[in-house]
């Protein structure tokens, strides 16, 4: 049996593999350069494609919704930097698509022509394709963590209010050391995180507290407003 190379992925939990790459902004290390601010790094399979240049549109249409939370974006594709330049222009230039118009992309785009940073962070799928990346999402907090990681094939292209929700759900667990439920929205009820044994879990469900709803001993939420979500995590 002929071996198989093994590629490694970074895992939710560990710092973010460092690198310093060209980009479209100049160049980066990362995530140095980014301390103390949340950060996505997405990958996308290729320059001048219409999934992707859907999704850089989008994204670049929500980079101040994103700064409002603190957090910065950053693109990789295999692509070289004056294919990456050519693109932009063109998506700024000629493409008009949901509305979007004279969209001009102002975070990074980095180059990776050869893909260092793709294997490093297991962007390329050989499944997939050995020459593209797929359209992998990495959440990374201002400590340099990897908070989240979630990958989508060639085909689909992502839904960005989902990564928004994704980023805001993290700072409102972080911020209120709760959990959220599926489907979760600002102002929803939030989990109150299960509290060790049985015992100690039925007598906190007892514990009266405004707001509070417990299903079983495992199972309890309470109230936690929009309001007061956003006066503690929204960027000042």
């Amino acid at each position: 049996m002929e071996n198989q190379e093994v590629i490694s992925m970074p895992r939710i939990g560990e710092t973010a593999p460092e690198f310093k790459a060209v980009t479209t902004q100049g160049t980066i290390n990362f995530p140095s350069d980014f301390k103390g601010s949340w950060v996505i790094l997405f990958s996308h399979p290729a320059d001048f494609t219409p999934v992707c240049t859907s999704e850089f549109m989008t994204f670049a249409s929500m980079e101040s919704q994103f700064a409002e939370y603190n957090c910065k974006l950053v693109g990789l594709s295999v692509d070289g930097l004056y294919s990456h330049i050519a693109w932009l222009r063109t998506i700024k230039e000629k493409i008009e698509y949901k509305e979007m118009k004279d969209v001009e992309v102002k975070f990074p785009l980095i180059e990776d022509i050869t893909m260092e940073v793709a294997q490093k962070y297991g962007m390329m799928m050989p499944g997939e394709s050995n020459t593209k990346a797929v359209r992998a999402v990495f959440v990374i907090d201002p400590k340099g963590i990897i908070r989240t990681i979630i990958y989508y094939p060639l085909s689909l292209g992502r839904n960005f209010d989902e990564l928004l929700r994704v980023v805001i759900a993290l700072q409102t667990a972080d911020a209120f050391s709760i959990a959220t439920p599926a489907d979760w929205r600002p102002g929803d009820d939030v989990i109150i995180p299960t509290a060790g044994s049985c015992g100690v879990a039925k007598e906190r469900m007892e514990t009266k507290e405004e707001g509070k709803k417990c299903y079983d001993w495992f199972f309890c939420t309470k109230e936690l407003s929009k309001e007061k979500i956003m006066s503690e995590i929204k960027k000042k």
